[in-house]
């Protein structure tokens, strides 16, 4: 299945700290490339990060004042962007940098407009989707009262077939 990019599918993971997002991206990332898509990722970090560690030669780079480091090998690349004083690029831009995946996986963003399953930490009457755009489903091992459709933590291939289904 290889989707044109008008027709990629965008799917976010929202929740609140500690609800299990990240855990749960990595799950629907394993589903859709076991489907052989390609599968593309952004993570929205609010805060400072580093993806290159103190000593290599990209973090001394970017000390000594490169605002654009690019490391390449055989077996990936990688592109980090100082980006000093200037605004963090919106959600649209980021998905123009991809290479044509057939389904991006969004962990935050939760402001922004595209389609979402947002992941209720247990025990939890704290929720999201009355406050923001275009929560498709929840995920939650209670039952929460809302109209939206549900699942437990453990129906990934359940969720991953509603995302295919309803998210563009």
């Amino acid at each position: 299945m290889n989707l044109q990019r008008e027709n990629m599918i965008q799917c976010g993971i929202v929740g609140w700290k500690n609800s299990g997002k990240t855990f749960f991206a990595q799950k629907l990332i394993e589903y859709f490339s076991k489907k052989n898509l390609v599968v593309a990722s952004i993570k929205h970090a609010r805060h400072n990060f580093d993806i290159d560690k103190p000593g290599t030669d990209s973090y001394l780079h970017r000390q000594a004042g490169s605002q654009q480091v690019i490391v390449s090998s055989s077996k990936r690349w990688a592109k980090i962007v100082e980006l000093k004083d200037k605004s963090e690029k919106k959600l649209n831009e980021l998905i123009q940098e991809l290479d044509s995946p057939d389904i991006v996986i969004i962990e935050g963003f939760k402001d922004a407009s595209h389609p979402k399953i947002e992941i209720i930490r247990e025990n939890s009457d704290n929720y999201l989707f009355p406050k923001i755009k275009n929560v498709l489903g929840l995920v939650s091992d209670s039952k929460i009262d809302t109209n939206l459709p549900q699942f437990k933590r453990k129906e990934i291939g359940k969720i991953g077939e509603f995302i295919l289904r309803t998210a563009k």
